[in-house]
């Protein structure tokens, strides 16, 4: 399997260079005279010049993806463009680079993914890479034994040494107990690995403390449907079951997000007041202590340890946007000082050096793609690093907010509701854009689809409706069974909001959506189709059944099976490729044929069925797409589409 493809290197100065164009373009003005800029389809097209840079432990180097050409590409660069240190630059072909993390200065962690035949059909297959700063050296990681999974990294030494733990599966066979992780020390410069705990039945994840010692093991039994809790208070000592839970019961294990250097300590994360919140929590009796940090009515996200990992740093939640709360005192006094001096924008510390000396920050905002900064603690100078759009630039665009209405039933519902520039809200033409998942969520942030239908005159609101994550387990559980069903009655009565806050134009409405925002298009257009002009599904799911099929390969088939039927009792009723008759909404219909997450045979099944009945649709598929519009040729193809099927059946 072959996962990079190196290209001539860049000198770091040049490559910085390309962040900083002269000036965006000027964008044209409104046709109907308006001084708001009507940028150019193209600017909101562009893929992030500069996508999740991680800094080098010294502070002094970045790891990121990386924008060239209209592609995207994996750059290590200098932050202060030596001339004798040469940027890296990887081709990653066809596979995902899912993540990357450094594990000392000169080496780099990648997980990696790609599609592999096995058994003769498609598995996608994970894989950890070690990659050389220095000599552009890569490691594939356990690639003689590690099966589909490969690439979880449970722990990175911190003492300077490339060593990390890696849990892999060694076999694809559920009856082989190669199925079920083992937990290797890897040296990732040179590939050498050592077995510290073996595969262990049923158990499917394992976790270390900052010691390297793997101290908890979580199992799952897939034909009981129960979870198993394995712990050990050291590396020496034999791993015993100490809790068990029956999901059948709705039952459910607390795992701790971070082991404490008191014996038998640890902080976790858990529900049982309504939304998640951070405790202390004893391993010996496994129960929860003293309450650390909660946001009422919100679930709270992934900690931030500190530079020992054995302390909490921050955590990070997200009310009407992402946030951190620090409980560094230090940190928390940067993190005021960058808020005090960026105004409205927001300011996010997004990467720090392993001392916490250098730092970036993302300063931009829902009305702005923004820019990352290199602060430097000592000297306090915080330079441009990189505009995340380079035409946009540090442009601003359609206000965003978040407003609240009520469902039929009395539920209140979060959405965001961003505006036209320049434009009164009274009788828009309005975009209901549901999220994807439909487990996830929508905030306050910079979203290049709302922005260009924005700037093409549209209103667009984006509900968070029963079922989604973030707002605790009660509002999330009022999601099951109900695909298709009061989510989808929650999407209409947003329509009905806008329409009586005097924001939306009744006749003028259309929904637009992917992967399970493109389901509730579909499904609109069978069900509701009255309600809105047009319909537009982009990967969307037509057939829930075969969803079911095609992910039990990748997930537990039971749980998963579990899980669809309490999302959806009756897959048939609320599958819109069952109901192409009822049709009633033209349709745009879009999928990536590369498409990893839902097949590309959901778009095309529903187009068939479309075509059968004489129905108003399009039907396009994007060779080299796939489920991100990864690539920025589909997502200019895809938004001129959206235009013109928009001006067609929605001119704004």
């Amino acid at each position: 399997m072959r996962f990079f493809t190196k290209c001539a290197g860049l000198a770091g100065a040049a490559l910085l260079a390309a962040a900083y164009p002269a000036g965006a373009q000027d964008a044209v003005k409104d046709p109907a005279g308006s001084a708001v800029k009507r940028w150019p389809v193209e600017a909101f097209a562009e893929l992030p010049f500069m996508d999740n840079p991680q800094l080098s432990p010294a502070g002094d180097k970045i790891a990121a993806r990386v924008a060239i050409n209209a592609e995207q590409r994996f750059v290590i660069m200098d932050i202060h463009g030596a001339h004798d240190n040469r940027s890296r630059i990887m081709s990653l072909g066809d596979n995902d680079l899912n993540w990357w993390t450094w594990v000392n200065d000169d080496w780099l962690l990648l997980g990696l993914g790609a599609e592999q035949p096995m058994e003769g059909m498609p598995w996608y297959i994970t894989r950890a890479v070690g990659l050389s700063v220095q000599t552009a050296k890569v490691n594939m990681l356990a690639s003689r034994t590690a099966a589909q999974n490969g690439d979880d990294a449970i722990w990175i030494a911190r003492d300077g040494t490339p060593r990390i733990l890696l849990s892999y599966q060694t076999s694809i066979y559920g009856d082989n107990v190669g199925f079920w992780p083992k937990v290797d020390e890897v040296d990732i410069s040179t590939g050498r690995l050592r077995t510290v705990v073996p595969s262990h039945s049923n158990v499917r994840s394992w976790y270390a403390d900052a010691s390297g010692a793997v101290r908890i093991g979580i199992g799952y039994n897939d034909a009981q449907r129960t979870s198993t809790m394995l712990y050990r208070p050291d590396a020496k000592t034999a791993f015993r079951t100490v809790a068990r839970a029956n999901r059948r019961k709705d039952e459910s294990l607390i795992v701790p997000q971070l082991f404490l250097p008191e014996a038998g300590k640890a902080i976790a994360s858990d529900d049982s007041d309504g939304a998640e919140a951070l405790y202390e929590f004893d391993l010996t009796t496994l129960e929860l202590g003293k309450k650390i940090f909660e946001v009422p009515g919100y679930d709270i996200g992934e900690i931030v340890p500190d530079r020992t990992q054995t302390g909490l740093a921050g955590v990070r939640y997200t009310d009407e946007r992402r946030r951190v709360h620090w409980f560094d005192s230090d940190l928390a006094t940067v993190q005021a000082d960058i808020d005090k001096a960026v105004g409205t924008r927001r300011a996010t510390i997004t990467s720090m050096s392993r001392d916490q000396s250098k730092l970036l920050v993302h300063v931009g905002g829902p009305d702005r793609p923004g820019a990352y900064y290199y602060f430097d603690r000592p000297s306090g100078a915080m330079n441009l690093l990189a505009r995340v759009n380079e035409t946009i630039g540090l442009a601003r665009l359609a206000p965003v907010r978040t407003v609240r209405y009520k469902a039929r039933d009395g539920l209140e519902i979060a959405a965001v509701l961003t505006v036209p520039e320049g434009r009164p809200e009274k009788n828009l033409p309005l975009i209901l854009m549901p999220h994807g998942g439909p487990f996830a969520r929508d905030e306050e942030s910079w979203d290049w689809w709302v922005q260009f239908l924005a700037n093409r005159g549209y209103a667009v609101l984006q509900p968070n409706y029963r079922g989604s994550s973030g707002y605790g387990s009660s509002f999330a559980e009022k999601g099951e069974g109900q695909w298709g069903l009061a989510m989808q009655d929650d999407l209409n009565d947003a329509v009905d909001w806008a329409v009586k806050e005097g924001i939306a134009d009744p006749k003028r409405v259309c929904i637009a959506g992917a992967s399970y925002g493109g389901y509730a298009a579909m499904r609109a257009a069978q069900r509701d189709g009255g309600k809105f002009r047009c319909a537009i599904s982009y990967a969307g799911v037509s057939d829930l059944a075969a969803m079911m099929r095609y992910d039990s390969r990748f997930l537990y088939h039971g749980a998963r099976s579990d899980w669809l039927k309490a999302q959806a009792p009756d897959y048939r009723a609320v599958s819109p490729v069952n109901f192409a008759s009822s049709f009633s909404t033209p349709i745009l219909l879009m999928h990536g044929k590369k498409d990893r997450r839902v097949q590309v045979g959901q778009s095309r099944e529903m187009a068939e069925r479309l075509k059968a009945a004489g129905k108003d649709y399009i039907y396009v598929e994007q060779p080299l797409g796939d489920h991100h519009f990864s690539r920025e040729a589909d997502r200019l193809d895809f938004l001129k589409r959206l235009e013109a099927f928009l001006a067609e059946h929605n001119p704004a």
